[in-house]
């Protein structure tokens, strides 16, 4: 039916699309007001104030002085509309495809480009996405680690518009990673917390630890009781980096970051650098979350976007457990989609 109507309107599916992506903007990141939501949405400011005036008329918003944000009615329509936007739009197809051609449970693909994105509206999505996932598939899961990263860290924010799930508990999935404290494992796992109403636990220990040190750690009783919990994690949320930029961002040493480019470092996951095929190539010392113990985790959530990362997603996409779900952006998804039909 849907089909039958763009044919005969084609104007009106481009309309509906439009205003489906300003209430979905607006459920995002509302209460906002109307510049900043032109902006996300690429509208002049006449533009944005008509279809705000159109959805405040239809009772799909509500705007006040600090801004516009969702009623419960619009709400329900962004989910009534969702299965039937996602197909029109082709990424419904996309995810279909790259599901097969992976091998894992699901992939998602929410709109945008992280790479084209100074807004960050893309990201922003990637986390409304892997926070719907989350809390629809965690079920009775309590124990959950997370991972650091900027993409990681867009999550917790937007699980309470999903679930009122509590009783959950959070740990740091490893160590401190670069110098910017926000985008911290340990950080992220906390304001994860917060958003459940559930509880954390802290992990200070750096990332990657010489021979000696990594052997006096694994006898530390924190650190013991830590790796416990990453052998019964119920879920695991996490970002995957290009090899090169993660190399970077540790500041490891030249010639460690040569041996990466001579043995064709691609991809990053967990302290662990893949090839093109998905064998590991380098992997630090570190007492965090090990891929040994990811075969064992009922559901994960492996989070990346950007087409400039399609070759790493890939890359660890290549080894990565069956019971993973992707959620990724329309850049590296059909990135990813050419390098996989040329291979």
């Amino acid at each position: 039916m849907m089909e039958a109507q763009r044919q005969l309107v084609p104007e009106m599916m481009e309309l509906m699309q439009q205003r489906y992506r300003i209430l979905k903007f607006i459920k995002m990141s509302g209460p906002i007001g109307r510049r900043p939501l032109g902006q996300i949405a690429g509208l002049s400011e006449r533009e944005t104030r008509t279809m705000m005036d159109i959805l405040r008329a239809q009772n799909l918003i509500h705007v006040a002085k600090e801004g516009a944000s969702i009623t419960v009615e619009g709400n329900t329509v962004l989910q009534t509309l969702e299965s039937v936007m996602e197909d029109w739009s082709g990424r419904a197809s996309l995810a279909k495809k790259l599901t097969e051609f992976l091998g894992i449970r699901s992939v998602k693909v929410v709109s945008g480009n992280c790479d084209m994105d100074s807004d960050s509206t893309a990201k922003s999505l990637l986390g409304m996405e892997a926070a719907k996932q989350f809390s629809s598939k965690i079920g009775e899961g309590k124990i959950v680690a997370v991972t650091g990263g900027s993409t990681i860290a867009a999550i917790p924010s937007h699980i309470e518009k999903f679930s009122d799930t509590t009783d959950q508990f959070f740990i740091a999935a490893r160590g401190g990673v670069g110098d910017d404290i926000g985008l911290q494992a340990n950080v992220i796992a906390a304001s994860f917390a917060e958003a459940c109403g559930g509880t954390y636990s802290t992990f200070y220990y750096p990332e990657s630890l010489s021979e000696e040190a990594q052997k006096a750690f694994r006898n530390e009783p924190f650190v013991v009781k830590m790796l416990a919990l990453y052998e019964t994690a119920d879920c695991v949320l996490h970002g995957i980096g290009d090899a090169q930029t993660m190399a970077v961002l540790r500041n490891s040493p030249d010639e460690e970051q040569q041996l990466l480019q001579k043995n064709g470092a691609i991809g990053e996951a967990f302290g662990y650098y893949f090839d093109k095929d998905g064998n590991v190539v380098h992997r630090l010392r570190t007492v965090g979350i090990q891929t040994s113990h990811l075969e064992r985790v009922p559901l994960i959530i492996s989070v990346a976007g950007g087409g400039s990362k399609a070759e790493a997603i890939l890359a660890y996409m290549a080894s990565a457990p069956k019971q993973t779900i992707l959620v990724t952006d329309e850049g590296a998804a059909n990135e990813m989609l050419k390098l996989l039909i040329n291979k």
